[in-house]
């Protein structure tokens, strides 16, 4: 197992170099820049601000000097955030969003594996039928339309949730909820149909055989096997919902770092960006790994592929 992380932790190195590289000068090229405003800002004053930041610099001097901030764990100041770091503002506004990402992956998986498990031991029932309808509508329907649908609803006029804000925990319940169902919809299909494999296997048959009960087998012998597709998919889900925040922090109003990144791409906060856009590669990179890492130890014969 050992061997086989440090392999994946060899492959993460010139992932994330890319990355970093890629939107340093992507960033770098989109016209405008940090100082671009309204009310042209004098050619002396905008040439001592550029010289404070070390914007006067070639780009490859740039980049080089960035790479050795980033080596020493230093992300860089603000450029639209006056004395602030981006370390500092990334401190601030990232718990908000783990907290969004951790409360929608809940729902997620509360709602879609029960709803997945009911259906694969209810084949072919009205509740299979039910399970597999909302299943489809949920990833039909993408998360800026479900969440102004669910605003207006239990927010207007039922009056049960607040409409935007992060500060009670009635205000968490319709973010969470839009990003948690869309991706519950896919863990419900993929645990139903892994369910249904391995409710055909043979030692199904042979504990069913010996008089277990039907809720040892789905519990102790079945879910196993069934969930090996949901863990699969959990690396790419948990980083859609991550990175899906940036849609839901915008709608609700939540002052999240994903709502932090949308402004700094407006803003062109070049620093702001690369820091969002590296922390973001990292998690992903991350969950990834840890994903591979419980696939191996539910199947270890994934270990030699």
């Amino acid at each position: 197992m050992f061997r086989f992380i440090f392999r994946r932790l060899v492959q993460v190195i010139p992932v994330l170099f890319i990355i970093i590289t890629a939107t340093f000068f992507m960033v770098r090229f989109v016209p405008g820049g940090p100082f671009t405003a309204e009310k042209a800002i004098p050619p002396e004053i905008l040439r001592n601000i550029e010289a404070h930041y070390g914007l006067d610099q070639p780009l490859g001097r740039q980049y080089l000097n960035y790479l050795g901030k980033i080596a020493h764990g230093d992300l860089g100041p603000s450029f639209k955030y006056s004395n602030r770091s981006v370390n500092e503002i990334i401190a601030d506004k990232l718990p908000v969003s783990l907290e969004l990402g951790a409360l929608s992956l809940a729902c997620a998986l509360s709602v879609g594996l029960t709803l997945g498990v009911l259906a694969a031991v209810r084949r072919n029932s009205g509740l299979d039928y039910l399970a597999s309808s909302l299943g489809m509508l949920g990833i039909c329907v993408p998360t800026f339309v479900l969440g102004p649908l669910l605003v207006l609803f239990f927010a207007i006029h039922l009056g049960w949730a607040n409409a935007s804000g992060w500060y009670t925990a009635a205000d968490r319940v319709l973010p969470a909820l839009t990003l948690g169902l869309v991706y519950a919809a896919y863990i419900m299909r993929l645990t139903r149909a892994g369910m249904l494999e391995v409710l055909h296997q043979d030692y199904i048959r042979t504990a069913r055989a010996k008089g277990a009960s039907e809720f040892r087998i789905i519990t102790r012998h079945a879910l196993r096997g069934g969930l090996l597709p949901v863990v699969s998919f959990l690396g790419p889900a948990t980083a859609g919902i991550l990175t899906g925040s940036f849609i839901i922090e915008t709608i609700f109003q939540i002052p999240g770092l994903g709502r932090e990144f949308v402004n700094s791409a407006f803003n062109r906060d070049y620093t702001l960006v690369l820091g969002t856009v590296m922390l973001y590669a990292g998690l992903i990179v991350v969950l990834n790994l840890a994903t591979d890492v419980v696939q191996v130890w539910l199947n270890p014969k994934l270990k030699f592929a």
